[in-house]
């Protein structure tokens, strides 16, 4: 590829930067780089190119920015903390706002996952719930329970763990085969449901598929099933009437844990706190991040029930380490700061009740679309759904021009192959949920 570069013409006088030395992830970066599409700045549920054209975000950037983006609270927070401590060794030495944010954390919290462990990232935090759940079957004396299951089409993040999980095909293919003991019941994507708003009527006997799986290597040797309540990445898909329940009695029936990972469902993004609370099923184990800091600083957290944290503790020698796992920069000062004033912020604005009160009409203006003939299924729950538009010329080729003309007119999103996914900051206004819908129905119907 030749030299690229970009002019960012709202500096005076206007810069040169080059595009060859930065590899972007998950970016087909010879086509970005021969047409960059730049944001510059944020503020509101609102972003800017370099142009000074303004473009609604109708993904909370990476279904992070909850709050909207350029929140003063969190700026104000993580620069005082900067100033006061910019980093303090989590191996051995603690500061207080790690402590003062899981108690704040553990207040929405379903059931009793009460104790708060540190990531830097959801790949992370879902690498630290497959380390906890084998911890706690050694710590009990079942280490022979090695075998974990997850689901076609799931998202677990990008470490060897998490691609291991994961069910998505591109996300796997170039890197081998994975870890041993790694099993994938079917996804809950059924034409039975398509079009269906919410949960749908068919499917939860998919959830027998963990039953099928313990019967052909032993319910002995599974130590978590992993799934997110709502698949995220993969396009919304909403768990049919009954499925999580069905999962969460299997799993009490073997003694295997139950995984919720909430990366992308956590913090609101249902109506509640959590997904698990939104369909009344609390899991051993929960993965977060994104939402926790609005995005302003890298964090992510497990959060684990009391009896799995209280096990592994037993287990230990006094004195000894009890969990030989953690990251430089977990629980970072900046990002417990950032934590702090995010819930600080759900907490006031009541945004867990607006985005419940907000999501009928954000899902009649999705639903609305469903006329367009490239349009071939609607999902959608709470504050997030997903339009899935026909193929053309292979998988995702049509997705993804439409997310570039999507930006072109003022709207950016993410897509995952032909699917358009639809996740608007908690603070959106109903004009802005109208100009969404505006905007997807102007791009779709010009493909």
């Amino acid at each position: 590829m030749g030299h690229a570069e970009f002019t960012l013409k709202d500096r005076v006088p206007s810069q040169r930067i080059s595009l060859d030395e930065y590899w972007m992830p998950f970016t087909p970066n010879r086509d970005f780089k021969s047409d960059p599409k730049m944001i510059v700045r944020g503020e509101g549920v609102w972003l800017w190119n370099e142009r000074g054209d303004r473009i609604i975000d109708a993904s909370s950037g990476l279904f992070c920015c909850a709050l909207g983006h350029g929140r003063p609270e969190i700026a104000e927070a993580v620069g005082r903390q900067l100033a006061e401590l910019d980093f303090a060794a989590p191996f051995l030495r603690g500061h207080p706002k790690q402590f003062e944010l899981a108690t704040k954390i553990a207040e929405f919290t379903p059931g009793d996952l009460n104790r708060v462990f540190y990531a830097n990232s959801g790949s992370e935090a879902v690498e630290s719930a497959l380390k906890m759940a084998l911890a706690y079957h050694q710590a009990r004396g079942q280490g022979g329970r090695n075998v974990f299951v997850s689901r076609d089409r799931a998202y677990h993040g990008v470490n060897f763990g998490g691609v291991s999980l994961s069910g998505l095909a591109n996300n796997r293919r170039k890197f081998g085969n994975g870890m041993p003991g790694f099993f994938h019941m079917r996804h809950t994507h059924v034409k039975e449901n398509y079009f269906t708003r919410g949960e749908g009527a068919h499917g939860a006997d998919l959830a027998d598929d963990l039953q099928r799986i313990a019967a052909m290597v032993g319910p002995e040797n599974i130590a978590a099933c992993f799934v997110e309540p709502i698949a995220g990445s993969t396009g919304c898909l909403v768990p049919p009437k009954g499925y999580l329940k069905r999962l969460r009695e299997i799993c009490d029936q073997h003694g295997i844990l139950l995984v919720f990972d909430e990366v992308i469902t956590g913090w609101g993004r249902t109506g509640h706190a959590f997904a698990a609370q939104a369909f009344g099923v609390t899991p051993d184990l929960m993965t977060m991040a994104k939402g926790v800091t609005n995005g302003a600083q890298p964090m992510g957290v497990v959060a684990a029930s009391e009896r799995i944290h209280d096990t592994v503790m037993a287990a230990a020698p006094e004195g000894a380490i009890e969990f030989f796992h953690g990251y430089t920069y977990s629980g970072h000062p900046a990002a417990c700061a950032a934590g702090l004033a995010t819930l600080d912020v759900y907490r006031k604005e009541n945004l867990f009740d607006r985005a419940r009160e907000l999501s009928p009409y954000f899902l009649d203006a999705i639903y609305s679309l469903k006329d367009l003939p490239l349009v071939t299924d609607i999902r959608g729950y709470g504050m997030m759904a997903a339009i899935d538009v026909a193929p053309d010329g292979g998988p995702g080729k049509r997705g993804h021009l439409l997310q570039k003309k999507l930006f072109d007119n003022g709207l950016h999103l993410k897509t995952t192959g032909d699917a358009a996914i639809i996740a608007p900051p908690l603070v959106s206004e109903k004009s802005h949920i109208d100009l969404i819908a505006e905007i997807l129905r102007k791009t779709i119907g010009s493909l």
